[in-house]
């Protein structure tokens, strides 16, 4: 079964508004088995653009990500998210295939 990923780049106007949606959001993440992997800290934009926070959440699989995105819980928390904050958010199913060192060898 391989894992799916929200990643998510997102621009807070009100740092502290902003804390109610991540109270919120704890509910459905812990009922979907979220777990977070990247979540804002330093980082360098060596291409495109990017906005002020980024955030990278692993799924144990794509229904499991799908589902906690349309969750109600989740909803409730996006409701909190949407006037204090842009957001794009992108549902990915993660690859488990031969890797570029894999390739070299064989």
């Amino acid at each position: 079964m391989t894992k799916a990923y929200w990643l998510a780049q997102v621009d807070v106007a009100d740092a502290e508004a902003y804390k109610a949606y991540i109270t919120a959001n704890a509910v459905a993440f812990r009922k979907y088995g979220a777990r977070f992997l990247v979540r804002s800290g330093t980082a360098r934009v060596v291409e495109g653009q990017a906005r002020g926070r980024t955030v990278v959440i692993e799924f144990p699989d794509i229904a499991a990500a799908n589902a906690c995105y349309g969750s109600p819980e989740y909803q409730a928390a996006i409701a909190l998210r949407r006037p204090v904050s842009t957001a794009d958010v992108l549902i990915v199913e993660g690859y488990d295939g031969p890797q570029p060192a894999d390739r070299a060898a064989g």
